[in-house]
């Protein structure tokens, strides 16, 4: 980073500038954080403890479940002491690992759904294979290559980032250090950056929702071919819950990062990053509780399970 020295630091604008708004908004995102952390580790709980989940659709939600704790702790704590102690600086080396390791996780997240997906398209599509094929050194293989992958794919930007001038402003009209207002911040031509991330971007997401798609296209002409209602129904339910998720992740990253540039809308930019970078996290677990019988009954079961000891 050789030429971190001529912008040792920036200053994220945050959400207000009204410090009892602030600190409504500390105690509202402190729940959705709180919220988010006991709702993943209960999953991960669950799918480690209970031999119901020990399959590899609740392997790869256990892993899922880790990296929505990861992806929120990269910046829903510097946000919490920002709007709590209303220092909003942060430094120029702490900013772009933040950026690295927000793109880091989030592009992960990507791959896993869509390793989920492929999972239920065997589980339903090609049930006497699943056992054969998705064996637990195979799905041990499939994650360690969605991490690899993860951590490669942001490599460049951040390293493009770190070499760049910053000698203007150093104001990030934003609440975390997110890769655009950055990208705006570096230099008057961004043009070549601006290709790279796009592209980047557009093969992570677009990539795996092809592939999700493609997977869901074979699960749900397999559900109708099935004669009973029943039957039907039992099918979609066991992948009702991962549907959910990848559509509301998808679809508000999509709509972030894959739109036209939306110019000097900011306060739009941040209210959509703050629900799919604070408010998803949240959800994703309810989803994946209320619409999940053998999630809940392996939740009941614990429960009863601690009331009896």
């Amino acid at each position: 980073m050789g030429n971190a020295s001529r912008s040792d630091e920036f200053l994220l604008l945050g959400f207000t500038k009204q410090r009892d708004a602030d600190i409504l908004l500390f105690l509202f995102f402190t729940i959705i954080y709180v919220l988010t952390l006991l709702g993943n580790l209960i999953i991960i709980t669950l799918s480690r403890t209970d031999s119901s989940l020990r399959t590899p659709m609740y392997f790869f939600l256990n892993n899922f479940s880790f990296l929505e704790i990861c992806y929120t702790t990269v910046t829903v704590p510097k946000m919490l002491f920002d709007l709590l102690t209303g220092n909003m600086a942060i430094s120029f080396n702490s900013c772009l690992t933040q950026m690295y390791f927000f793109f880091l996780f989030g592009t992960t997240e990507f791959f896993i759904l869509a390793l989920m997906g492929f999972d239920r398209y065997l589980a339903i599509c090609r049930p006497l294979h699943y056992v054969n094929i998705m064996k637990r050194s195979f799905c041990y293989k499939l994650i360690i290559w969605s991490w690899i992958s993860g951590c490669m794919v942001p490599t460049v930007p951040t390293i493009v980032l770190s070499y760049k001038p910053f000698c203007g402003s150093t104001t990030i009209n934003h609440f975390f250090c997110d890769v655009g207002p950055l990208v705006k911040l570096s230099s008057p031509d961004t043009f070549f950056l601006d290709v790279i991330i796009f592209s980047v971007s557009a093969v992570v997401v677009l990539g795996s929702l092809v592939l999700v798609t493609v997977s869901y296209v074979f699960i749900i002409s397999a559900i109708l071919r099935i004669s009973s209602r029943s039957g039907r129904r039992k099918a979609f339910s066991t992948c009702a819950s991962h549907f959910s998720v990848v559509t509301i992740f998808f679809g508000t990253v999509i709509f972030m990062y894959l739109r036209p540039s939306s110019g000097e809308n900011y306060e739009m930019d941040k209210a959509i990053s703050v629900f799919y970078s604070v408010v998803t996290p949240a959800l994703n677990p309810l989803i994946y509780s209320l619409r999940n019988k053998e999630v809940k009954n392996a939740l009941l079961k614990s429960i009863r399970t601690k009331r009896k000891s």
